[in-house]
Protein backbone atom coordinates (compact mmCIF):
# COMPACT_ATOMS: atom_id res chain seq x y z
CA UNK A 1 0.00 0.00 0.00
CA UNK A 2 1.06 3.33 -1.04
CA UNK A 3 2.33 5.85 1.76
CA UNK A 4 -0.13 8.99 2.94
CA UNK A 5 3.35 10.98 2.18
CA UNK A 6 4.75 9.44 -1.01
CA UNK A 7 1.88 11.43 -3.25
CA UNK A 8 2.73 15.08 -2.38
CA UNK A 9 6.49 13.83 -2.27
CA UNK A 10 6.32 12.76 -5.80
CA UNK A 11 4.13 14.96 -7.00
CA UNK A 12 6.37 18.04 -5.62
CA UNK A 13 9.27 16.44 -7.29
CA UNK A 14 7.59 16.03 -10.74
CA UNK A 15 6.09 19.39 -10.65
CA UNK A 16 9.67 20.65 -9.62
CA UNK A 17 11.39 18.71 -12.27
CA UNK A 18 8.54 20.73 -15.42
CA UNK A 19 9.91 23.60 -17.73
CA UNK A 20 7.59 26.38 -15.49
CA UNK A 21 9.15 25.10 -12.01
CA UNK A 22 13.10 25.39 -13.25
CA UNK A 23 11.90 29.32 -14.99
CA UNK A 24 10.67 29.98 -11.66
CA UNK A 25 13.80 28.78 -9.88
CA UNK A 26 15.95 30.73 -11.98
CA UNK A 27 13.70 33.91 -11.67
CA UNK A 28 14.00 33.72 -7.92
CA UNK A 29 17.51 33.00 -8.32
CA UNK A 30 18.25 35.85 -10.27
CA UNK A 31 16.19 38.53 -8.74
CA UNK A 32 18.31 37.23 -5.54
CA UNK A 33 21.74 37.52 -6.80
CA UNK A 34 20.81 40.94 -8.19
CA UNK A 35 19.23 42.39 -5.16
CA UNK A 36 22.68 41.02 -2.94
CA UNK A 37 24.95 42.55 -5.57
CA UNK A 38 22.88 46.18 -5.76
CA UNK A 39 23.30 45.71 -1.85
CA UNK A 40 26.59 45.11 -1.72
CA UNK A 41 28.18 47.37 -4.57
CA UNK A 42 25.64 49.97 -4.62
CA UNK A 43 27.03 51.90 -1.93
CA UNK A 44 30.35 51.27 -2.96
CA UNK A 45 29.48 52.77 -6.16
CA UNK A 46 27.36 55.60 -4.81
CA UNK A 47 30.57 56.68 -2.75
CA UNK A 48 32.65 56.61 -5.97
CA UNK A 49 29.98 58.73 -7.14
CA UNK A 50 29.92 61.28 -4.50
CA UNK A 51 34.01 61.62 -4.68
CA UNK A 52 33.97 62.52 -8.17
CA UNK A 53 31.02 64.81 -8.46
CA UNK A 54 31.20 68.45 -7.44
CA UNK A 55 29.43 69.37 -4.28
CA UNK A 56 26.70 71.62 -5.84
CA UNK A 57 25.94 69.13 -8.19
CA UNK A 58 25.29 66.33 -5.89
CA UNK A 59 23.23 68.44 -3.39
CA UNK A 60 21.22 69.45 -7.11
CA UNK A 61 20.95 66.13 -8.48
CA UNK A 62 21.68 63.45 -5.62
CA UNK A 63 19.88 60.52 -7.62
CA UNK A 64 22.08 61.28 -10.66
CA UNK A 65 23.56 57.87 -11.66
CA UNK A 66 26.59 59.85 -12.75
CA UNK A 67 27.73 63.02 -12.51
CA UNK A 68 27.59 65.36 -15.98
CA UNK A 69 31.63 66.29 -14.98
CA UNK A 70 33.59 63.66 -13.11
CA UNK A 71 36.26 65.33 -11.09
CA UNK A 72 39.11 62.59 -10.39
CA UNK A 73 41.41 64.74 -9.48
CA UNK A 74 39.64 64.77 -5.97
CA UNK A 75 41.71 61.73 -5.64
CA UNK A 76 44.90 63.37 -6.00
CA UNK A 77 43.54 66.02 -3.82
CA UNK A 78 42.64 63.89 -1.44
CA UNK A 79 45.67 62.32 -0.72
CA UNK A 80 48.12 65.25 -1.34
CA UNK A 81 46.53 67.97 0.31
CA UNK A 82 44.31 66.09 2.61
CA UNK A 83 47.26 64.10 3.71
CA UNK A 84 45.64 61.09 3.04
CA UNK A 85 48.53 59.18 2.07
CA UNK A 86 50.45 59.66 5.41
CA UNK A 87 47.45 58.43 7.31
CA UNK A 88 47.10 55.70 5.10
CA UNK A 89 50.75 54.77 6.13
CA UNK A 90 50.28 55.15 9.46
CA UNK A 91 47.32 52.55 8.95
CA UNK A 92 49.28 50.35 7.72
CA UNK A 93 51.87 50.60 10.32
CA UNK A 94 49.21 49.81 12.13
CA UNK A 95 47.53 47.06 10.54
CA UNK A 96 51.00 45.38 10.38
CA UNK A 97 52.08 45.20 13.90
CA UNK A 98 48.44 44.09 15.07
CA UNK A 99 48.46 41.57 12.37
CA UNK A 100 51.90 40.38 13.80
CA UNK A 101 50.93 39.66 17.28
CA UNK A 102 47.58 38.59 16.76
CA UNK A 103 48.45 36.53 14.54
CA UNK A 104 51.50 34.72 16.98
CA UNK A 105 48.86 34.71 19.82
CA UNK A 106 46.31 33.01 18.08
CA UNK A 107 48.62 30.19 16.96
CA UNK A 108 50.96 29.58 20.23
CA UNK A 109 47.82 30.09 22.30
CA UNK A 110 45.96 27.59 20.02
CA UNK A 111 48.68 25.35 20.00
CA UNK A 112 49.37 25.46 23.22
CA UNK A 113 45.84 24.40 24.23
CA UNK A 114 45.02 21.61 21.50
CA UNK A 115 48.17 20.49 20.87
CA UNK A 116 50.79 20.29 24.18
CA UNK A 117 47.25 20.35 26.41
CA UNK A 118 48.80 21.47 29.56
CA UNK A 119 47.32 20.69 32.84
CA UNK A 120 44.92 23.64 33.09
CA UNK A 121 44.78 24.21 30.03
CA UNK A 122 40.88 23.71 30.01
CA UNK A 123 40.91 26.39 32.93
CA UNK A 124 42.68 28.65 31.09
CA UNK A 125 40.56 27.87 27.70
CA UNK A 126 37.36 28.39 29.99
CA UNK A 127 39.25 32.17 30.78
CA UNK A 128 39.94 32.69 27.53
CA UNK A 129 36.43 32.56 26.15
CA UNK A 130 35.22 34.39 29.10
CA UNK A 131 36.30 37.70 27.92
CA UNK A 132 33.70 37.14 24.85
CA UNK A 133 31.11 37.80 27.03
CA UNK A 134 32.54 41.28 28.18
CA UNK A 135 31.58 44.10 26.13
CA UNK A 136 34.56 45.64 24.13
CA UNK A 137 33.65 49.33 25.73
CA UNK A 138 33.69 47.89 29.13
CA UNK A 139 37.41 47.44 29.29
CA UNK A 140 38.40 50.55 27.77
CA UNK A 141 38.99 52.32 30.87
CA UNK A 142 41.24 49.70 32.56
CA UNK A 143 42.94 49.58 29.57
CA UNK A 144 43.77 52.54 29.42
CA UNK A 145 45.28 53.20 32.63
CA UNK A 146 47.20 49.85 31.94
CA UNK A 147 48.96 51.46 28.69
CA UNK A 148 49.65 54.12 30.88
CA UNK A 149 51.67 52.55 33.53
CA UNK A 150 52.06 48.82 32.39
CA UNK A 151 52.34 46.53 35.44
CA UNK A 152 56.04 45.38 36.49
CA UNK A 153 57.81 47.40 33.84
CA UNK A 154 56.02 50.87 34.69
CA UNK A 155 56.40 52.20 30.97
CA UNK A 156 54.13 54.49 29.21
CA UNK A 157 52.99 53.08 25.52
CA UNK A 158 50.30 56.21 25.62
CA UNK A 159 51.05 57.73 21.71
CA UNK A 160 52.84 55.06 20.72
CA UNK A 161 51.98 52.28 18.16
CA UNK A 162 52.15 49.66 20.94
CA UNK A 163 49.23 50.77 22.65
CA UNK A 164 47.57 49.60 19.55
CA UNK A 165 49.50 46.21 18.56
CA UNK A 166 49.69 44.06 22.41
CA UNK A 167 46.08 44.78 22.94
CA UNK A 168 44.84 42.98 19.56
CA UNK A 169 46.34 39.76 20.40
CA UNK A 170 44.21 39.52 23.39
CA UNK A 171 41.73 38.39 20.33
CA UNK A 172 39.82 35.45 22.01
CA UNK A 173 37.91 34.29 19.50
CA UNK A 174 41.09 34.28 16.69
CA UNK A 175 42.36 32.21 19.34
CA UNK A 176 38.86 29.83 19.08
CA UNK A 177 39.49 29.58 15.32
CA UNK A 178 43.00 28.30 15.78
CA UNK A 179 42.59 25.83 18.58
CA UNK A 180 39.18 24.24 16.33
CA UNK A 181 41.41 23.63 13.85
CA UNK A 182 44.51 22.16 15.45
CA UNK A 183 41.99 19.98 16.96
CA UNK A 184 40.88 18.90 13.58
CA UNK A 185 44.27 17.32 12.68
CA UNK A 186 45.11 14.27 13.45
CA UNK A 187 46.77 13.30 16.61
CA UNK A 188 48.48 10.36 15.57
CA UNK A 189 50.65 12.88 13.40
CA UNK A 190 51.72 14.74 16.58
CA UNK A 191 52.85 11.34 18.25
CA UNK A 192 54.82 10.44 15.41
CA UNK A 193 56.76 13.68 15.71
CA UNK A 194 57.07 12.86 19.16
CA UNK A 195 58.31 9.64 18.95
CA UNK A 196 60.84 10.81 15.85
CA UNK A 197 62.31 12.54 18.77
CA UNK A 198 60.39 16.31 16.95
CA UNK A 199 61.25 19.07 19.60
CA UNK A 200 58.00 21.44 20.65
CA UNK A 201 59.04 24.39 17.99
CA UNK A 202 59.70 22.06 15.30
CA UNK A 203 56.12 20.47 15.85
CA UNK A 204 54.97 23.77 15.09
CA UNK A 205 56.84 25.44 13.10
CA UNK A 206 57.48 22.45 10.63
CA UNK A 207 54.45 20.18 10.93
CA UNK A 208 51.13 22.29 12.73
CA UNK A 209 52.09 25.45 10.36
CA UNK A 210 52.02 24.49 6.74
CA UNK A 211 49.13 22.42 7.41
CA UNK A 212 46.96 25.54 8.83
CA UNK A 213 47.29 27.79 5.70
CA UNK A 214 43.33 28.15 5.47
CA UNK A 215 43.18 28.89 9.43
CA UNK A 216 46.06 31.78 9.03
CA UNK A 217 44.16 33.14 6.31
CA UNK A 218 40.85 33.78 8.23
CA UNK A 219 42.71 35.09 11.61
CA UNK A 220 44.84 37.47 9.21
CA UNK A 221 41.53 39.00 7.41
CA UNK A 222 40.30 39.20 10.96
CA UNK A 223 43.10 41.11 11.96
CA UNK A 224 43.59 43.11 9.01
CA UNK A 225 39.82 44.27 8.72
CA UNK A 226 39.33 44.76 13.05
CA UNK A 227 42.54 47.00 13.04
CA UNK A 228 42.04 48.66 9.86
CA UNK A 229 38.03 49.84 10.47
CA UNK A 230 39.04 50.21 14.72
CA UNK A 231 37.69 53.79 15.45
CA UNK A 232 37.44 54.25 19.63
CA UNK A 233 40.54 52.91 20.84
CA UNK A 234 43.07 54.54 18.37
CA UNK A 235 41.44 58.16 19.27
CA UNK A 236 41.97 57.30 23.01
CA UNK A 237 45.24 55.79 22.61
CA UNK A 238 47.35 57.69 19.86
CA UNK A 239 46.56 61.53 21.00
CA UNK A 240 49.25 62.62 18.34
CA UNK A 241 47.65 63.57 14.91
CA UNK A 242 50.69 63.05 13.19
CA UNK A 243 50.37 59.42 14.27
CA UNK A 244 46.36 58.11 14.19
CA UNK A 245 45.23 56.43 11.04
CA UNK A 246 43.15 56.80 8.29
CA UNK A 247 39.69 55.95 10.85
CA UNK A 248 40.74 58.63 13.21
CA UNK A 249 41.89 60.89 10.47
CA UNK A 250 38.73 61.05 8.58
CA UNK A 251 36.52 62.12 11.67
CA UNK A 252 39.35 64.92 12.31
CA UNK A 253 38.59 66.08 8.58
CA UNK A 254 35.02 65.88 8.29
CA UNK A 255 34.35 69.64 9.36
CA UNK A 256 37.10 71.28 7.33
CA UNK A 257 37.60 69.42 4.14
CA UNK A 258 35.40 68.97 1.03
CA UNK A 259 32.61 66.90 0.53
CA UNK A 260 33.70 65.67 -2.72
CA UNK A 261 37.72 65.23 -1.39
CA UNK A 262 36.40 63.95 1.79
CA UNK A 263 34.73 61.33 -0.19
CA UNK A 264 37.29 60.55 -2.53
CA UNK A 265 39.52 60.03 0.64
CA UNK A 266 36.56 57.39 2.31
CA UNK A 267 36.98 55.51 -1.31
CA UNK A 268 40.76 54.96 -0.99
CA UNK A 269 40.20 54.32 3.09
CA UNK A 270 37.92 51.47 2.38
CA UNK A 271 39.79 50.63 -1.02
CA UNK A 272 42.49 48.42 0.75
CA UNK A 273 40.65 45.52 2.39
CA UNK A 274 38.20 44.95 0.11
CA UNK A 275 41.15 44.16 -2.48
CA UNK A 276 42.95 42.02 0.49
CA UNK A 277 39.34 39.73 0.78
CA UNK A 278 39.38 39.93 -3.60
CA UNK A 279 42.83 38.40 -4.09
CA UNK A 280 43.23 35.84 -1.04
CA UNK A 281 38.81 35.16 -1.43
CA UNK A 282 39.72 31.28 -2.54
CA UNK A 283 41.67 30.92 0.72
CA UNK A 284 39.78 32.64 3.17
CA UNK A 285 36.59 30.47 2.09
CA UNK A 286 38.39 27.55 2.35
CA UNK A 287 39.83 28.49 5.74
CA UNK A 288 35.79 29.53 6.77
CA UNK A 289 34.98 26.12 5.76
CA UNK A 290 37.47 24.35 7.62
CA UNK A 291 37.01 26.39 10.92
CA UNK A 292 33.43 25.91 11.07
CA UNK A 293 32.61 29.48 11.09
CA UNK A 294 29.06 30.05 9.86
CA UNK A 295 27.57 33.49 8.35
Amino acid sequence: MTSPTAFPTTFIASGRQGPAARAATRSIQAATLILLLAAGIGPLYWMIKGAVSPPAQTVAHPLAVWPGQARFANFSTAFHELGIGHYLLNTLIVVSGSWAVQLFVSVTAGFALSVLRPRFGKVVYAMILATMFVPYTVNLVSLFLTIIDVPIIHVDLADTYWALWLPAGASAFTVLLAKQFFDSLPRELFDAAHVDGCSTRHLLTKIVLPMSRPVLAVISLLAVTHSWKEFVWPLVALTDPTKQPISVALSQLSGQAPQDQLIAAMVMAAAPPIVVFAVFQRQIVAGLGFTGVKG
